[in-house]
């Protein structure tokens, strides 16, 4: 079978479809139907963390899968159970309940309506630049209007204000506000992390007027930042936190965490039919586990810090600034983005835009080192 024309045929035409079709993985490398090698900075667009193949996840799958796959949450089940206790282990302290989903998308669906649910208000003040899904809840936080107007209306109340600024943020919170959404760090808008004064001033404003804060960690979360949530670099406690992509080592999952101001949740107010299922709690305590033993959060701070400023030395003329935290990198070019992830892709290295005209790369933080350097030797041949 060409798989490559089968599938153009049939998908859905919703994806931008990329000239590969690759069928293994392993650790930070994956290979096409030809037998090629790519070192992979795409990973799974932040799911892949850990890596691919991971040995003790796979195993967890698989023995699951031959116990119980599907348990819904109006029953107890001794994998959700000990999957509650292996995120208490690395979440904030102080989120310590949680929603169970099956993607960062309908976690933020989850916390926004939690959100209403507590406070009993109705708008949503996000920012520019922040992207938080595509499922209609989600896409109304979500600034970039090429997502956004197919689909409007959108649902009313929510509006968007520069990020990193203090001043507008302060000036947008009212007493009709239900919560505040915002990323610790924009990946998918550009690779900018948010200041610590910042971070902290918008919890500072939340609290101030009675509002929700909602921190949306899907892409940052688990390691990917240095920390285990990017949060977590300036100390700042939200009420409610999505979680999604890397949660469950590559098995569709998501998640909110929340606090003790989140209030009014009773039964039946939301639920999901397969969120919580006993296949993807097994995958998630077995990637939580690995993602420990192998200090994962160090692994992606080190490694990132070697990243960045080896691509800062790159002095290329066509490079206009290199943003990271962590293993979230991204470099701003002058022109757009297209053709060099293209030509990287043809020197056996996988990538990602962000925006126009943003190279961005999230390699799975078991990369080694040699493997960073191969990046950053084809990164300066197709930039020069």
């Amino acid at each position: 079978m060409n798989y490559l024309e089968f599938e153009d045929q049939h998908t859905s035409g919703v994806y931008p479809k990329r000239d590969l079709t690759i069928v293994r993985g392993k650790d930070a490398v994956v290979w096409d139907d030809a037998g090629r090698e790519y070192i992979d900075c795409v990973g799974g667009q932040g799911v892949s963390t850990l890596g691919h193949g991971n040995e003790a996840v796979g195993r967890a799958i698989a023995e699951q899968a031959m116990t119980l796959i599907s348990c819904p949450e109006i029953f107890h089940n001794d994998k959700r159970a000990e999957f509650y206790a292996a995120l208490l282990e690395v979440v904030p302290a102080g989120l310590n309940r949680f929603f169970l989903s099956n993607s960062g998308a309908e976690s933020m669906e989850a916390a926004l309506k939690l959100a209403r649910l507590s406070t009993g208000r109705k708008n949503v003040i996000a920012a520019v630049r922040g992207f938080h899904g595509r499922s209609m809840g989600a896409l109304s936080a979500t600034y970039e209007p090429k997502y956004r107007e197919p689909f409007q209306p959108l649902i009313p109340g929510f509006s968007h204000v520069p990020y990193n600024n203090l001043e507008a943020m302060d000036k947008a919170v009212d007493e009709n506000t239900s919560a505040v959404v915002i990323e610790a760090v924009q990946g998918e808008g550009g690779v900018h992390p948010g200041t610590t004064e910042y971070l902290q001033g918008v919890r500072e404003i939340t609290q101030k007027r009675g509002a929700l804060l909602i921190i949306d960690e899907v892409q940052t979360g688990f390691a990917r930042t240095g920390k285990w949530f990017a949060c977590q670099h300036s100390g700042v406690l939200p009420d409610l936190m999505t979680m999604g992509k890397a949660i469950g080592g590559g098995v569709p999952m998501g998640a909110v965490g929340i606090a003790d101001t989140v209030k009014n949740i009773t039964p039946m107010t939301h639920g999901s039919t397969f969120g919580g299922n006993p296949l993807a709690c097994a995958a998630g305590i077995a990637s939580l586990r690995e993602m420990q033993r192998l200090d994962l959060p160090k692994q992606a701070a080190d490694k990132g810090a070697y990243f960045t400023e080896r691509l800062e030395e790159l002095n290329a003329p066509v490079i206009r600034e290199v943003r990271s935290r962590g293993l979230l990198i991204g470099v701003e070019l002058k022109t757009k983005v297209g053709p060099f992830l293209r030509a990287l892709q043809a020197e056996g290295v996988l990538a990602l835009p962000a925006g126009l005209n943003v190279l961005r790369f999230l390699p799975p933080a078991v990369i080694t080192q040699a493997q960073i350097d191969a990046v950053l030797e084809k990164t300066a041949k197709v930039l020069a």
